[in-house]
């Protein structure tokens, strides 16, 4: 596969802040870089897998070719856009002929609001049962949905772990909860015949997530929600079937920071399990590692007051 066709993944990632990004920090727990471009460059791998067990206990794995992606993002105030693809020269890589993966993931901030939007398309799947596997090229799932959070703590920084324009300057924690929701679509292509399936998930889940400020200039950061909510499924099994839904997130996270260089490493785990009939349970699991370096410099004159004027115009 060359460059031009492993060009499959674009990630927009959109941080809106208020206005107060603009004012003076008074908060001794959180530092704002502001009025500066955030440069990064990154190693993703992510996937979104799924696993059936059976109630005697036999587990059909589905999961896609996993992939490598290299990247390079750039941002300032609220906007971050970043682009990235797939080289061939990653080992992760070689063996992923006639797959396809596609994902977009948004962020946003409202104050102590955070909103995540997620986009997963995958084609090709390895399928296990046991010791035998087989590649189904023609299976493909769709993914779309996002997560609404409340960070209910003023002095815990979310943006410093997930956006690198704040850093955590003191240990903070703070109670998140959060409602998620997702609609996957399952189709599988074999012998010019179409099958179809799709879940709907919606958890309420609560979490907690703690920045621990090692240093001034390191960060280790964890957190865990555990919620249930409701699950729609029609075509994955015997009968189409509406059920219990238990999500469970993890998230880890290692970072160094000064006024100029940052870096770090990132690890989150979602999980959402359910029955797809009265025999058979699905996990649902999206999988998201990172690895980063970026560096901050000064945003010009220009650019400060062209985004002034288009917060004082949109009243942010």
């Amino acid at each position: 596969m060359g460059l031009r066709s492993s060009i499959v993944l674009i990630l927009l990632s959109v941080n809106t802040v208020w206005s107060q990004e603009n004012q003076p920090n008074t908060n001794t727990y959180i530092r704002q870089f502001e009025n500066k471009i955030t440069t990064r460059l990154f190693l993703i791998n992510t996937s979104n897998d799924f696993y059936f067990e059976d109630d005697q206990g036999l587990e059909t794995v589905f999961i896609p070719n996993s992939r490598d992606y290299l990247g390079a993002s750039i941002g300032y105030r609220s906007l971050e856009i970043a682009y990235s693809f797939s080289p061939n020269f990653l080992a992760e890589n070689k063996d992923n002929a006639d797959s396809k993966f596609f994902n977009l993931n948004f962020r946003m901030f409202f104050g102590r609001w955070m909103q995540n939007l997620d986009y997963y398309k995958q084609k090709g799947f390895t399928v296990s049962i046991g010791d035998q596997s087989n590649y189904l090229k023609g299976l493909e799932t769709l993914k779309i949905g996002g997560r609404t959070s409340f960070i209910f703590n003023r002095n815990f920084s979310f943006r410093a772990i997930g956006a690198q324009n704040e850093w955590q300057t003191r240990s903070a924690g703070s109670f998140i909860p959060r409602l998620a929701y997702y609609y996957t679509k399952y189709r599988l292509q074999e012998l010019n015949e179409s099958d179809k399936a799709y879940t709907i998930n919606v958890a309420l889940s609560p979490g907690y997530y703690y920045n621990w400020a090692i240093t001034e200039t390191v960060l280790i950061s964890g957190g865990l929600t555990a919620g249930a909510g409701i699950n729609i499924t029609k075509g994955l099994g015997e009968v189409d079937i509406t059920s219990l839904l238990i999500e469970s997130t993890a998230r880890l996270v290692f970072s160094y920071n000064s006024n100029t260089f940052f870096g770090g490493l990132t690890a989150n785990a979602s999980i959402f399990e359910h029955d797809i009939d009265s025999s058979t349970m699905l996990s649902d699991e999206l999988l998201f590692a990172e690895l980063y370096i970026g560096y901050r410099f000064k945003a010009p004159k220009s650019l400060e007051r062209l985004a002034d004027a288009i917060n004082n115009k949109l009243g942010l």
